[in-house]
């Protein structure tokens, strides 16, 4: 008896992520190093709006002399020009603007020492104008701080403080802990919403500064501890040493990862992480 076997199913192609293009409508400098950007438009239905303190977008951010204008055909760039893909740059969405169909972001700028600013989110962020037009995608984002939760300990720096801030401002009013946040200087302090019983401490110059302070504190009992912790990597490992290995937080309840990694891009950082040296938890 013949037997004929099914022709395998096609392959399928990784479905497409939608791109939300929205446009610059406004500018705010919060601190020296501090820009807040509230970006909006019809395409803000595209995002994957949750309810994620941490919560964040992924901007393609073109080379100025490409030419090339939201939205992309990032498959089209892969195959035929990878040279002219845009640049991908995580933020934190620090605020959901329902209402009016927006999102504001508060990038760091990094200057050179021409005083110009420095890094392809830099430049963007210190010469966007209202109405230009940015595409994104997202949003992603795992943490929230648990209203049951008895204590919160926040750690993290500039990167992570838009993130922090957020999360302060979720928490249940009669939350207790500890927010953690390093700065290179001092001026970048900013006014954050927080419960009465969460103390916000500023560790500002050094960045093993940061480290010191974690290592400082009582965690004899952390039971209840819920820990959110996000940096450069290099100190991100260290961190989880003393949180984990030193202290005895269960792994479990802590949120960690790194926002950053130190000389390295944001291409670099990400497919590194994939890589050992990547890893935060040994």
């Amino acid at each position: 008896m013949e037997t004929t076997t099914a022709p395998d199913a096609p392959a399928r192609r990784p479905q497409k992520r939608q791109q939300a293009v929205l446009e610059v409508r406004s500018k705010t400098r919060l601190s020296p190093r501090l820009l807040r950007i509230t970006l909006g438009g019809e395409l803000f239905s595209a995002l994957n709006r949750n309810e994620q303190p941490d919560a964040y977008v992924k901007l393609l951010l073109p080379d100025p002399s490409t030419g090339l204008q939201p939205p992309f055909d990032l498959e089209h760039l892969r195959e035929e020009s990878p040279e002219l893909l845009p640049s991908r740059r995580t933020y934190t969405v620090r605020r959901w603007l329902d209402d009016e169909q927006a999102i504001q972001l508060d990038v760091v700028l990094h200057s050179a020492a021409d005083g110009q600013a420095e890094g392809v989110a830099s430049r963007w962020a210190d010469t966007a104008q209202p109405g230009d037009r940015v595409a994104m995608m997202g949003a992603g984002g795992g943490y929230s701080p648990e209203q049951t939760t008895a204590r919160h300990l926040l750690i993290g720096d500039h990167s992570a403080l838009p993130a922090i801030a957020a999360s302060l401002e979720a928490m249940d009013p009669a939350a207790e802990g500890i927010a953690l946040i390093h700065l290179d200087h001092e001026e970048d302090r900013l006014r954050l919403e927080a419960p009465a019983g969460v103390e916000v401490r500023w560790v500002i110059g050094d960045r093993e500064r940061l480290l010191e302070a974690v290592t400082a504190l009582d965690l004899a009992e952390t039971a209840g501890l819920q820990v959110f912790c996000h940096a450069e990597r290099g100190l991100t490992k260290r961190l989880r040493r003393v949180l984990v290995a030193e202290r005895g937080v269960p792994r479990e309840q802590i949120s960690i990862s790194a926002y950053w990694a130190l000389g390295r891009v944001e291409e670099q950082f990400q497919a590194e992480k994939r890589e050992p040296i990547g890893a935060i938890d040994d």
